[in-house]
């Protein structure tokens, strides 16, 4: 079985167009993709989990 793609927060704020700052306040709120934190304390992102948000969003502009 293939492993997810992953992506690094710096990938996904390049693709949503979003500084760092304003991504966490997003996720303070409880409105950015999951994160996980791998044990090197480094940040990813799942590809599935960033689609399912932009689709989210595409959602609630329709």
């Amino acid at each position: 079985m293939a492993r997810p793609q992953m992506l690094k927060l710096l990938e996904v704020l390049e693709e949503i167009g979003m500084s760092r700052a304003a991504f966490y306040r997003m996720r303070a709120r409880g409105q950015a993709p999951k994160l996980i934190k791998l044990p090197n304390g480094q940040l990813r992102v799942r590809r599935s989990d960033l689609d399912d948000w932009w689709g989210r969003y595409e959602e609630d502009a329709a």
